[in-house]
C-alpha cells in the first residue's frame, strides 16, 4: 500500500508520494493537465500506488466553487479508469503554506514558482496521512 497525493491545477499537477511506511510525503514531480491520465498509469505501475489523495479545493467559507466541481470529476475518472482508492482532502491555504515553507529555506522566487504545485501536493499528503494515523490510533 502507497499513496499518492495531487494537487490539481488549470495546467499542472502537483505529485507527491508517501514513503513505503506512508508515515512521510514527499514532493515527487509536476505533470501537465494534459498528459495526467497518460503520468498516472505510469506513476500507479512503477511505484505500486493503492490510494490516491486529492486537494479538494473548498471556498473559505467552506462551499464547493467551481475549482472544486472539476475535482469531482477528475476523482470519478481516476476511480473508473484504475484500480485505487481516491480520497479527498481539503486544500484551503496549501499553496500558501507551500510558498512560506520554501521561502524560509531561501529559495528563489524562479525555483519556488517551479515547485510550489508538488510542494502544495506534498502538504495535502502529509496532512491526510497525519489525519489517517491519528485516527487509527
Amino acid at each position: 500500500m502507497r499513496y499518492l497525493g495531487l494537487d490539481l491545477g488549470d495546467k499542472r499537477v502537483g505529485v507527491a508520494i508517501s514513503d513505503k511506511t506512508n508515515t512521510i510525503s514527499n514532493p515527487y514531480q509536476i505533470i501537465s493537465q494534459e498528459n495526467l491520465f497518460n503520468e498516472l498509469e505510469t506513476i500507479i505501475n512503477q511505484e505500486n500506488i493503492t490510494d490516491i489523495v486529492i486537494g479538494f479545493p473548498k471556498n473559505m467559507n467552506n462551499t464547493v466553487g467551481e475549482s472544486a466541481k472539476n475535482v469531482l470529476l477528475v476523482k470519478e475518472k481516476i476511480e473508473n479508469n484504475f484500480a485505487v482508492k481516491v480520497y479527498l482532502q481539503d486544500e484551503r491555504r496549501t499553496t500558501i503554506a507551500a510558498n512560506e515553507i520554501m521561502q524560509q529555506s531561501n529559495m528563489t522566487r524562479r525555483k519556488r514558482r517551479q515547485k510550489v504545485d508538488e510542494m502544495a501536493a506534498a502538504i495535502i499528503l502529509q496532512t491526510f496521512l497525519d489525519r489517517s494515523e491519528k485516527n487509527a490510533n
